[in-house]
């Protein structure tokens, strides 16, 4: 079950990652429809590298999804550094595109729905493996369960507020997002970890 868990936890992190891939290029792709035929050349060029990148980061994904969790964690670094470009790049746009702020909303509406999405399924999955453990750890698996959803609902509350808000700029909007995504992290490893040792019920 231990190899199982960290295994679970790192598609988890990979999954989420380009979930926010995709609801950000799916909100440039309407922007690219709308955009004059200046900015459209731009917006156009932007969305060919993002959506590069992403499938780079899928590629790097799906070759590491048969390793093991040895081969994981060296793959993670290598998933962390092209999801950071990937970050950079969008932030680069807006911070270059001028007062955006509609763009800048729908991005960040998008990736915040992508976001509590990913909460939900990392918590129903973990609930799923959840069933499968020993008796005896069902406390311990309950009380993660308890504290994902938990910390999953203020991750949601802090991004609906921003939401409503409205008028942040995307350094504003962006660093919510990255501290959503740290507890999401630290909210699904310390989720596995408690599976970790438990063997299925017989």
């Amino acid at each position: 079950m231990s190899q199982q868990s960290s295994m679970h936890f790192y598609l988890t992190w990979a999954k989420e990652r380009i979930d926010e891939m995709d609801a950000a290029l799916a909100s440039f792709e309407v922007k690219v429809g709308q955009a004059k035929a200046e900015s459209k050349v731009k917006t156009d060029q932007l969305l060919s590298d993002l959506t590069k990148r992403r499938d780079e980061f899928q590629a790097q994904l799906k070759t590491q999804a048969e390793a093991g969790e040895t081969a994981w964690a060296g793959a993670k670094t290598e998933l962390e550094r092209q999801w950071a470009g990937f970050e950079a790049q969008v932030k680069t746009y807006f911070e270059g595109a001028g007062k955006q702020l509609e763009q800048q909303q729908a991005t960040f509406k998008d990736v915040a729905a992508a976001q509590s999405k990913a909460w939900r399924e990392a918590a129903d999955k973990f609930r799923e493996a959840a069933g499968k453990v020993a008796a005896a750890r069902t406390v311990d698996v309950d009380a993660a369960l308890k504290q994902m959803k938990s910390d999953a609902s203020e991750a949601e509350a802090r991004l609906q507020k921003l939401k409503q808000a409205g008028s942040e700029s995307w350094s504003v909007l962006s660093a919510a997002l990255a501290e959503s995504r740290k507890a999401f992290d630290q909210a699904n490893k310390a989720a596995w970890d408690a599976l970790k040792g438990a063997g299925p019920k017989s």
